[in-house]
């Protein structure tokens, strides 16, 4: 007989999947809040704090489900932290110096990528989030917020949805209640995470759906309607209703460094996939190959050279960040460009 899991956990996302992976007399947890030194949990007796720092690999992240040991006496003080559970995904960015990864966000099943529409809609800033969000194992979905700002009239769908096919494009306004309704249905029953930048709306759109002020929300510069961290750490909420949904709001993202393999890159550029399998080479690099269908198609007007390089530079990204993480690679790679250039240096003299 399959055991009944608890309510609470439930609403959280648990399922028997998860229940079934639970080491033996573990008690499972979410990851809500990752506050440095401790970790706020949910547990079957609501929120309890845990330590930060635990010997176990992958370190816990927002979002990620863990098996906890109690005491002897079956008390939550005191408990370790013994194993996180295998995810579901993963969303994770290139570390600062370039050289690993940072996990951002687990278990979720929808990325919000929010763009304010009171400044310059950046296609390339979307390709790259729905990069991540693919290479993570959930769907990406493009949130334009502040539609009702006197400075979002020159937004163009049309263009946006040409330059990011495949990713749904939901236009918002918390003010006006315009597609808050939309979006709530889009990730009912699910965990889902905002990312973006400062000033994007972010918390102000998280508030909304929750329905209460609970995240901290701050102005934006006049000159170029960027704004200040007002997220200081990522957090998991569930918002209210029936319909088990969660968001995990984070700081504003000034940059989303790829760490991603090359499948997620062609997952959003499936257009010119298909023009790919038209080249007269298997393994065409569509650079200068002859008969290469991508190239030819950018001649021809029917793919836009603007977007064929964002490909070319996204690829270029996910290359060097996976050369950066592994240091044999890196060192292979430093060796053959120091006798390229004194190959060259030969040639010269």
């Amino acid at each position: 007989m399959t055991p009944q899991l608890d309510p609470v956990l439930t609403e959280y996302g648990y399922t028997q999947d998860m229940a079934g992976a639970l080491p033996e007399g573990t008690s499972p947890a979410r990851v809500l809040r990752h506050d440095g030194a401790s970790l706020l949990t949910i547990t079957s007796g609501g929120p309890r704090s845990l330590p930060g720092a635990v010997a176990c690999e992958p370190q816990p992240t927002v979002g990620d489900w863990l098996a906890v040991r109690l005491t002897r006496e079956g008390g939550w003080d005191g408990a370790r932290i013994e194993a996180v559970l295998p995810r579901t995904s993963l969303l994770r960015r290139a570390s600062a110096d370039g050289t690993g990864q940072q996990a951002l966000a687990a278990n979720v099943d929808v990325v919000l990528i929010v763009c304010g529409a009171d400044r310059p809609v950046s296609a390339g800033r979307i390709q790259r989030a729905a990069t991540q969000s693919w290479d993570a194992g959930a769907d990406p979905v493009l949130v334009l917020t502040k539609v009702d700002s006197p400075d979002a009239a020159d937004i163009d769908l049309a263009r946006i949805e040409l330059e990011v096919p495949g990713v749904p494009v939901l236009v918002t306004s918390v003010l006006e209640g315009l597609g808050l309704a939309e979006l709530r249905a889009r990730i009912a029953g699910v965990t889902s995470v905002l990312i973006g930048e400062s000033g994007a709306g972010k918390s102000t759109l998280s508030n909304a759906l929750l329905g209460r002020a609970e995240v901290a929300t701050g102005a934006v510069r006049e000159g170029d309607r960027k704004g200040r961290h007002t997220t200081s750490a990522r957090q998991l909420h569930l918002l209210p209703g029936a319909d088990r949904a969660m968001i995990i709001d984070t700081p504003g993202l000034r940059s989303l460094g790829l760490f991603a393999d090359e499948d997620a890159v062609d997952a959003v550029f499936g257009d010119i996939q298909e023009l790919a399998e038209a080249c007269r080479f298997s393994d065409c690099a569509h650079v200068s190959e002859p008969g290469c269908a991508v190239l030819q198609a950018c001649a021809d007007g029917l793919l836009p050279t603007a977007r064929y390089e964002s490909w070319r530079r996204l690829q270029r990204e996910v290359a060097s960040a996976q050369l950066r993480a592994d240091p044999r690679q890196l060192r292979r790679h430093h060796r053959q460009m120091s006798q390229m250039h004194k190959e060259i240096g030969k040639y010269k003299r």
